[in-house]
């Protein structure tokens, strides 16, 4: 692990406690917290994507406010649901998004995590999906919009304004925003998929499998997969690999009444119909909670830690959090600040090798 961000879920209400009790407050106060973690040292910002809830659905305009305000901080999301998403729009955006953040974005999709709406994204318009949960529109979006990204023509021009067999790209065009691409993956087979085409690995903060390993073991096999098989292809670069926990360090009496009693076991449980393990909550005073996240091998095998933050504790005590693991934790392993310039992966070679 060289670097760390936080994973917002952007959730809002009239709960008890809560900081954020509509989504105008969600909203500003994400932006705060991207600022605010910037001036940390924090190396990413990242926010789930969630439609017909009471939490963060449209990204775009939040990590554009917060590139804005910023200048070191990554901006990314974990992850955009493809299932309800135009894929030549999504593009556009994203290329408007890559250039505006001079390339400081790290946007997770994937087929989507379980949702309250059945099947929600026919409501948007997408509709022929075989698979129940649209696992198969998703891909084929998904395929659409990478080539859309790397400048591949998508549409016939106009033979009156153009030489006749032009191809048109979208636009605007950033190159090399297919780096900057990472597809969420809840399963070993998924980062295997992942690999062969070349992208970057951003697993889950669920895996929909169960077979008696932890949490920790099961996404080590999932990374170790996804850098065999990117090798395998043939690709040459040095891909990113994120991994998301819960984790607070303790120290003072406010971390203690809040986390003081936290679940420090995986569970498993079951999710979309799959049988599926969940991280465990790590909460302890630093010196301890560097040892425990030294023995989680899937952290220090990632590149990026995301931290999950309670955002309806309000943007103070989530700075709180994080500047307390930038201090008391990260640098014992292994973090660099995002003043050392941004996070890059490990080459495939020497890490496969």
């Amino acid at each position: 692990m060289k670097a760390f961000g936080f994973l917002s879920f952007g959730h809002y209400g009239r709960f008890p406690g809560s900081q954020t009790r509509d989504a105008a407050a969600a909203l500003k106060q994400a932006v705060e917290l991207g600022v605010g973690a910037d001036s940390i040292g924090v190396n990413g910002a990242y926010f789930r994507v969630h439609h017909f809830e009471r939490q963060a659905a449209a990204p775009i305009p939040v990590l554009s406010a917060i590139a804005a305000r910023t200048s070191r901080i990554e901006v990314g999301t974990g992850v955009i649901d493809m299932r309800y998403e135009n894929p030549l729009y999504l593009a556009e955006e994203l290329g408007a998004l890559d250039l505006l953040s001079d390339q400081r974005i790290a946007i997770g999709i994937s087929r989507g995590s379980p949702e309250t709406a059945v099947r929600g994204y026919e409501a948007f318009g997408y509709t022929g999906a075989k698979d129940p949960r649209g696992g198969d529109i998703a891909r084929e979006k998904f395929e659409i919009f990478l080539a859309a990204i790397q400048g591949a023509g998508m549409v016939d021009a106009d033979p009156q304004r153009a030489p006749q067999g032009t191809r048109l790209p979208v636009q605007p065009h950033a190159p090399g925003l297919i780096d900057r691409i990472w597809w969420g993956s809840g399963t070993r087979e998924t980062a295997e998929w992942v690999g062969k085409l070349g992208l970057n690995l951003m697993s889950s903060t669920l895996l929909t499998e169960a077979n008696g390993e932890s949490f920790a073991a099961l996404q080590k096999e999932q990374i170790d997969r996804f850098r065999a098989a990117y090798a395998e292809a043939g690709h040459t670069g040095a891909p990113r690999v994120s991994v998301s926990r819960s984790v607070f360090p303790i120290v003072n009496a406010q971390d203690a009444a809040y986390f003081g009693q936290a679940n420090d076991d995986d569970q498993i449980g079951v999710i979309d119909g799959f049988r599926s393990t969940f991280g465990k909550t790590y909460a302890a005073e630093p010196d301890v909670l560097i040892e425990q996240l030294k023995q989680d091998e899937a952290v220090m095998a990632a590149d990026t830690l995301m931290l999950t933050i309670p955002n309806q504790l309000g943007v103070d005590y989530n700075l709180h959090v994080l500047d307390s693991f930038a201090k008391h934790v990260a640098p014992a392993l292994g973090w660099e600040s995002n003043t050392e310039g941004p996070v890059t992966g490990e080459p495939i070679a020497a890490v496969t090798a």
